[in-house]
C-alpha cells in the first residue's frame, strides 16, 4: 500500500531568506501558486529582525493576506519568545525553532549557548501550549557542522532533550549537505521517536538521502521549491532539496504527497522570474519525463 507522506515546502523562508528581498505581494503569490499545486504544509515567513534578514520584512503582512481554507497549516519559525509571540498573533497553525548540534554553529546562527537556545525554546512551547500551537524543533548539523565533530548520540541526546522541555516534534536538518544514505539510516536507528527530515544538497545527496530515509519509515519532510536556500554560517552550503525533485521520485516510488507536479514546475518557474534568475532544480530544467519514454 501506498504511504503518505507530509511535505513541508520551506521555499517562502528558508528558500527566500538567502535571496534578494521580493515584495510581500510577490511572497503571498507564490504561495497561492504552491496552494493551487497541492501543498498543505508552508512554512509561510519568519518573525525575525528585519535587519538581521532583510528578506523576511513583513511576516505579519504576509500572513494577513494569505488564503486561509482547510487542510492547509501555515508554520512560521521564530528565534525567541518575541518572535513568537508575533506569530501566535498573527494565527500560524504551526512554530518552528531551531537548535544546532554543533555549539559553534549555533552560536553563528542564534548568537546563543545550546543551553541558552534550549532555555529560549521552553519558553516559547510554554506560550505555544497556551495557544495549542504545536512546535516543531529542528536540530540543525544533524550529520556533521563546519565547525566541529557532532556524533549521532549527541544529536540523538539533544533531540530528547528538546522534547523534554516541550517541542512536539523533531526535526533533523542536514544545514551542511554532508549525510549519506548510511548516515540516514544510521541515525535513524538510533531515534526511537518519529522524526522529520530536512536536508540540503551542498554535496548532491539530498535526493537519495530522502529515498532512503523514506524506505526507512520517515513520513515528514522539508523541501523548498526549485531547490532555493542555503544558509549563510556554513560555507558552501547549497540549497534545500528541490520540491519537485522529490515529489517526481515518491510519485514513481508508489508514496502519497498529494501535490500535482506539472502545477509545481508551474510555481518553480514563477519562483525563478520572481528571483530574476533560473532555479537550482534539475528537474525544473530537465522537465518531467514524457509518458511515451517510459
Amino acid at each position: 500500500m501506498a504511504s503518505e507522506v507530509d511535505i513541508r515546502e520551506v521555499g517562502p523562508r528558508d528558500g527566500l531568506q538567502s535571496q534578494a528581498p521580493i515584495a510581500v505581494t510577490d511572497r503571498v503569490r507564490m504561495i497561492e501558486a504552491l496552494i493551487h499545486a497541492g501543498v498543505r504544509h508552508i512554512e509561510a515567513c519568519s518573525f525575525v529582525s528585519p535587519k538581521a534578514v532583510p528578506s523576511m520584512a513583513g511576516a505579519a503582512e504576509v500572513m494577513t493576506r494569505l488564503p486561509r481554507s482547510a487542510g492547509v497549516r501555515y508554520a512560521a519559525l521564530v528565534p525567541n519568545l518575541k518572535g513568537a509571540e508575533m506569530a501566535l498573533g498573527s494565527q500560524v497553525d504551526e512554530l518552528t525553532v531551531t537548535i544546532s548540534a554543533s555549539e559553534t554553529y549555533n552560536q553563528h546562527n542564534v548568537r546563543m549557548s545550546i543551553a541558552e537556545s534550549l532555555a529560549q525554546i521552553e519558553k516559547i512551547c510554554d506560550v505555544a501550549a497556551g495557544s495549542r500551537v504545536p512546535v516543531d524543533a529542528v536540530v540543525s548539523c544533524a550529520f556533521g557542522s563546519p565547525y566541529e565533530f557532532v556524533g549521532i548520540g549527541d544529536v540523538v541526546a539533544l533531540a530528547r532533550r528538546v522534547l523534554d522541555v516541550g517541542a512536539s516534534c523533531i526535526t533533523y536538518a542536514d544545514t551542511t549537505g554532508m549525510a549519506t544514505p548510511p548516515l540516514i539510516a544510521l541515525l535513524l536507528a538510533g531515534t526511537d521517536f518519529e522524526a522529520g527530515l530536512h536536508l540540503h544538497d551542498s554535496r548532491g545527496t539530498a535526493l537519495v538521502n530522502a529515498y532512503t530515509a523514506a524506505e526507512h519509515g520517515v513520513r515528514r519532510f522539508d523541501t523548498s521549491v526549485g531547490g532555493l536556500g542555503g544558509s549563510p554560517f556554513a560555507d558552501g552550503a547549497a540549497g534545500n532539496l528541490a520540491t519537485e525533485e522529490l515529489v517526481y521520485v515518491l510519485d514513481d516510488a508508489g508514496y502519497q504527497t498529494g501535490i500535482d507536479l506539472g502545477r509545481l514546475l508551474h510555481a518553480s518557474a514563477l519562483v525563478g522570474e520572481m528571483i530574476g534568475h533560473p532555479v537550482a532544480s534539475r528537474l525544473a530544467a530537465a522537465g518531467p519525463r514524457s509518458e511515451g519514454s517510459r
